[in-house]
C-alpha cells in the first residue's frame, strides 16, 4: 500500500473522508451483512431485476469478479461464498471469469478455465456473467475460443491478463474480435514504480490509452484502478481515453480515490469492482463523497450500457 500517498490525500481530499473513516465503513458493512444473513440468497427484486438491497434500488453489477480454480480443494465452496458475500452486500450479478494459477496460460489451460466459468454460470444463473480468458499467443484458437463462448454460450466479454501489453500486434485481433462482437475487455493492469518480475509485460493505463486511440471503437476495462501501484497517475492517464472505463476494485482502500476518478474522467466512465475484496469495494462507493445517482451510475448503470451493445 501506498502509505505516504495515503496521508497526503486523507489530510485534504475533496470529501473530507479521512482513510480512517472509510475503512470503519467498511467494517460497518461486514458488520451490517452479518444482520441480514437470515435473508442470505433472497435478495429482494424490483420489476426490473434490480436489487432492493443495502446498496440501493438500481441494480448493482460487480464487473471484475473470478470463479475459483478447480485445482483448489475448496472451489465448490469457495464459489458459493462469494455468491453469498454477493446476496449480503446487495450486489446483483458478478461478471466472472476464471484464472488459470500459473502464467502466462497454456491453450489447455484457458479452455479449461472457460469450461468452468460456463458450468458457473449454470450454478448460478442470472448471477454469474462469464468472461472468455485467453491467452492472445494462441492466435486461431484464442479466437476461436472467443467465439465459441461468447457465441455459443452467452460470455459477456474477453478477460486478458498479463501474458502480452496490450499495445502488443499479437492482441489486436482479440480486439478487433471484440469490436465485432460490441463486447467489451476487461483488461489486467496496474502502474508500479519498480519492475515485476513475475509480470514482464504489465499493462498500464498508458498502455491502454494508446490501444483506445487505435482502436476508438473498442470497449476497454482498466481493471482495479485500487489494486496496488499509482493509482493517480493511472486515472490521468486515461483522462482522454473515452473508451476506456475504469474500474473501481482493488484491496486499496486509499481515501479520495473514487472521487479524484469521478472528477478526471467523470462518473460515465467508472464501473464497480470488487475484484475479490468484496467489503472493500462496496465501502469504497458508499464512502464516496458522490451524489446517490452518480453512485448508482457506477454501481450498475454504467455496466449496463456497455452491455447493451453488445451485437447479435
Amino acid at each position: 500500500m501506498n502509505t505516504q500517498r495515503t496521508k497526503s490525500i486523507s489530510s485534504d481530499s475533496p470529501s473530507g473522508i479521512s482513510r480512517r473513516t472509510l475503512l470503519k465503513g467498511s467494517a460497518a458493512i461486514a458488520l451490517g451483512a452479518a444482520a441480514i444473513s437470515s435473508v442470505r440468497g433472497t435478495v429482494k427484486q424490483t420489476a426490473a431485476g434490480a436489487s432492493s438491497g443495502p446498496l440501493g434500488k438500481g441494480k448493482v453489477i460487480d464487473c471484475h469478479a473470478h470463479l475459483n480454480h478447480h485445482s483448489r480443494k475448496t472451489w465448490e465452496a469457495d464459489d458459493r461464498k462469494l455468491i453469498e458475500a454477493a446476496d449480503k452486500l446487495g450486489i446483483d450479478q458478478l461478471c466472472c471469469s476464471t484464472l488459470t494459477p500459473r502464467w502466462p496460460a497454456t491453450l489447455d489451460g484457458f479452455r479449461e478455465c472457460n469450461q468452468w466459468t460456463a458450468e458457473g454460470m449454470r450454478r448460478f444463473p442470472g448471477r454469474v456473467l462469464g468472461y472468455c480468458y485467453v491467452n492472445p499467443g494462441y492466435g486461431r484458437e484464442a479466437l476461436e475460443e472467443i467465439r465459441r463462448y461468447v457465441g455459443d454460450h452467452g460470455f459477456m466479454g474477453i478477460k486478458l491478463y498479463n501474458e502480452y501489453t496490450c499495445t502488443e500486434p499479437v492482441v489486436f485481433p482479440i480486439v478487433e474480435l471484440a469490436v465485432e462482437l460490441g463486447v467489451p475487455i476487461l483488461h489486467h493492469a496496474s502502474h508500479s514504480h519498480y519492475f515485476v518480475e513475475d509480470q514482464p509485460r504489465l499493462t498500464d493505463g498508458g498502455h491502454l490509452a494508446e490501444l483506445a486511440r487505435r482502436y476508438p471503437e473498442a470497449m476497454l476495462i482498466c481493471a482495479h484502478i485500487s489494486g496496488g501501484g499509482d493509482w493517480e497517475w493511472t486515472i490521468k492517464a486515461l483522462r482522454h481515453a473515452t473508451n476506456v472505463l475504469l474500474d473501481t476494485s482493488g484491496s486499496v482502500t486509499d481515501a479520495g480515490t473514487v472521487e479524484m476518478a469521478a472528477a478526471v474522467v467523470g462518473v460515465d466512465r467508472l464501473v464497480f469492482g470488487c475484484d475479490s475484496s468484496m467489503t472493500a469495494g462496496v465501502g469504497k462507493i458508499r464512502g464516496a463523497d458522490l451524489a446517490a445517482q452518480d453512485k448508482q451510475k457506477i454501481l450498475g448503470g454504467n455496466m449496463m450500457r456497455l452491455l447493451g451493445r453488445r451485437k447479435a
